[in-house]
């Protein structure tokens, strides 16, 4: 079924009254928001151990309902009003087993048994709200630093998550000066893709932020490259978007140690992040930066050649 998020906010939304569900129901919604975004829902790859695909559809439907709780909600006071709501179901979330899920929407129940199995602590979900709420005020960012700090509550709690999921972060910050050292290692890597992957969206979607009222080229390099106009892909604005490209990649470079560092098993779904950010820095460079007359976008062939190349890279 189409996902209509009207629909879903109408039956599940803070002015329905939400019927108990187990666990199981639960879980069973979480997947059908996520299949019902199956072109986005690349995180849960073929090659995603079955044991893991319930615990990611439950963050991905976290993370979809926030997004749309943001951007199809009408923006503005209503859509913080919502955040709030959404931020206040989290953090009401039962912590026992024993408790009962009465009134608490259906990805919440499901994100609780994720969160308990996996160890997972709060702050990377209630970042994430952080950063849809400043999206509802904030519409632009005067230097490339604060727009990194955008992002460090945008993505990098994603990929913070997912470490979690995998294993490979510590559960709490004990357990001895070599973990924990390890452990900042580790997150500052996924911190660099994940941030790399977040600009690359923005360069992207340059014509569709700038659309909607948004702008995420940072005010400092609009003016050092002399851009002012975003009607047509001038000269200026194709050097500024190829400073801006350039810059990215560095971000992939210098997370990709991290592909020696997490469990074999999950590097294939790893390195199909990394490379499906460079792909999207391709594909801009292929229309000679021209990111405002037509979307760049990865085709079918190339996400399986991407596909094939992260698998032979592993063999």
């Amino acid at each position: 079924m189409a996902w209509n998020f009207a629909r879903e906010l109408e039956r599940y939304g803070p002015d329905a009254a939400i019927p108990p569900m187990t666990l199981a129901e639960a879980l069973a919604y979480c997947e059908t928001v996520a299949k019902s975004h199956y072109e986005n829902f690349t995180v849960a790859s073929w090659f995603l151990p079955k044991r893991l695909r319930p615990s990611f559809y439950a963050v991905y439907a976290y993370c979809r309902w926030a997004d749309d709780l943001a951007d199809e909600t009408g923006g503005g006071a209503e859509s913080l009003r919502l955040l709030e709501w959404w931020r206040g179901q989290f953090l009401l979330t039962p912590r026992s087993p024993g408790e009962r899920g009465v009134g608490l929407h259906p990805v919440m129940i499901a994100l609780r048994e994720t969160i308990q199995q996996f160890h997972i602590p709060h702050e990377p979900f209630l970042n994430l709200l952080t950063a849809f709420e400043q999206d509802q005020t904030v519409k632009e960012y005067e230097t490339f630093d604060q727009l990194l700090g955008y992002c460090s509550n945008s993505a990098n709690p994603v990929g913070q998550i997912v470490l979690h999921l995998f294993g490979v972060l510590p559960p709490s910050p004990s357990g001895g000066e070599g973990l924990r050292v390890r452990g900042y290692e580790i997150e500052a890597l996924s911190d660099s893709i994940c941030t790399g992957l977040q600009l690359a969206n923005f360069w992207q979607d340059v014509a569709r932020d700038v659309a909607i009222g948004r702008n995420y080229l940072p005010k400092e390099d609009r003016e050092r490259f002399g851009v002012r106009d975003f009607s047509q892909a001038t000269p200026a604005l194709r050097e500024l978007l190829k400073f801006q490209v350039d810059r990215t990649r560095g971000f992939f470079e210098r997370g990709k140690p991290l592909l020696k560092m997490v469990p074999r098993e999950f590097r294939i779904d790893l390195d199909l992040f990394i490379r499906g950010g460079e792909a999207i820095l391709r594909a801009i460079e292929k229309q000679n930066y021209d990111v405002l007359t037509s979307r760049p976008r990865i085709g079918k062939w190339a996400k399986f050649r991407l596909l094939l190349r992260a698998a032979r890279a592993l063999v």
